[in-house]
């Protein structure tokens, strides 16, 4: 569901589904147990930032981006920006889908809920999925980013370094580059174009 679609719907009913830990929240998705074996990411599940399950199958076909977003980080509103773009741009052109995963565990520059993440993005006008805020690195990390950093690792280490580490998803699902948070994003459009 796109964020604007949410916001009309927001109520405080939808947002009970909030109250359940990472990893409560996490045991309820058909997940692979083992992370590191799936073909691709649409073996994998997740929480929309509205609380529904999100089969990542519905990307098949669509070359993707994956990135950690927070809303206090110094790199916000330059990711943020720049996501919009060329989402606007290349979803129709090109059928971009970027996928948008709130996260808290780089200097707490996450620290609201689902709704408020919501709230903030809406500034931006954002247009391209949202999901539900997750740990990237640790022993609760979604089994989505656990398959990322183990088929692209980082420099001095898989795990993730910053908000807004961005992940090139091919039109097969396998992610096929990995980008550090500096990297603006329309700077992944030379790397987006090999795979259309």
């Amino acid at each position: 569901m796109g964020l604007q679609r949410f916001l009309v719907k927001l109520t405080g009913v939808v947002f009970s589904a909030y109250s359940f830990s990472t990893v409560a929240a996490a045991s309820s998705l058909n997940n692979p147990k083992d992370p590191t074996k799936a073909n691709s990411i649409y073996d994998f599940q997740a929480y929309g930032i509205s609380g529904e399950v999100v089969s990542l199958s519905k990307y098949k076909g669509h070359v993707c981006i994956i990135v950690n977003v927070a809303s206090e980080c110094g790199l916000t509103k330059d990711n943020y920006a720049q996501l919009v773009e060329i989402y606007d741009e290349y979803s129709k052109l090109k059928g971009l889908k970027i996928l948008a995963f709130p996260c808290n565990q780089f200097g707490g520059q996450e620290p609201g809920d689902d709704a408020q993440v919501c709230t903030f993005a809406s500034r931006y006008n954002v247009k391209f999925d949202m999901f539900s805020k997750i740990d990237v690195n640790g022993g609760n990390a979604h089994p989505l980013w656990v398959y990322l950093k183990h088929k692209q690792g980082g420099t001095f280490g898989d795990f993730i370094k910053w908000n807004f580490t961005k992940f090139i998803i091919d039109k097969n699902g396998q992610p096929v580059e990995r980008h550090d948070p500096t990297t603006k994003p329309k700077d992944l459009i030379k790397s987006l174009e090999k795979y259309w």
